[in-house]
């Protein structure tokens, strides 16, 4: 079994330390733990957001990961809220330069408004924040995950983003394609929490 303390880092890609063939050599022996396609962490090792951006970054195309910023459901299962993403999810600031994904590069990147408060940097990685990210999963994902997606993150004091929170933001935004859609699934839901918590009141009775 090879030895593996991993006191370099803490993600593992074919390439840096170890071939893609050792690398599953050491997922057999549960060494490893695959985290994002071909990347993995030490079993001991927690999985973090910091981890989970840089195993997306690890897909993303040369040419654009000193422009791009990792959203939507690809930024939602970094912050632990969503399934693995098949397909990244990017965005950049439309500054007027013009920016497309190479072919079959496995990533959909979109020309966005981004304020600065937008992004956070995860480690060394660009991703939007918790509330930006969870106006986008309302706005575009599919209405069960979406709808799945932001319970889990509404859930999660760390990302600060309450059903509330997030109606708030969507009520302020302006010129946003989705925007009724979104707050139609938030009313939803807040309507559902309280309902739900009536019935546990009334249980309770």
């Amino acid at each position: 079994m090879t030895d593996v303390s991993l006191s370099a880092t803490a993600l593992l890609a074919p390439g840096m330390l170890f071939t893609l063939a050792e690398l599953h050599g050491m997922k057999l022996d549960g060494v490893l733990v695959p985290v994002l396609g071909q990347t993995f962490r030490p079993a001991a090792t927690p999985e973090t957001p910091e981890l989970r951006a840089a195993a997306v970054s690890h897909h993303i195309p040369a040419c654009l990961v000193h422009r791009a910023v990792v959203a939507q459901l690809s930024a939602a299962w970094v912050y632990g809220c969503a399934p693995p993403p098949d397909i990244f999810s990017l965005v950049v600031g439309n500054d007027g330069n013009s920016v497309s994904a190479p072919p079959f590069c496995g990533c959909i990147i979109r020309q966005v408004h981004l304020d600065p408060l937008d992004v956070m940097e995860l480690g060394a990685v660009p991703v939007t924040s918790p509330l930006r990210t969870a106006l986008d999963v309302a706005r575009t994902a599919p209405l069960p995950v979406a709808r799945a997606a932001l319970t889990t993150m509404s859930r999660n004091a760390v990302l600060q983003c309450p059903l509330g929170r997030i109606r708030q933001a969507l009520a302020a935004a302006v010129h946003v394609p989705g925007k009724r859609r979104a707050q139609e699934l938030l009313e939803n839901m807040i309507d559902d929490a309280h309902q739900q918590l009536h019935r546990s009141e009334a249980a309770g009775d």
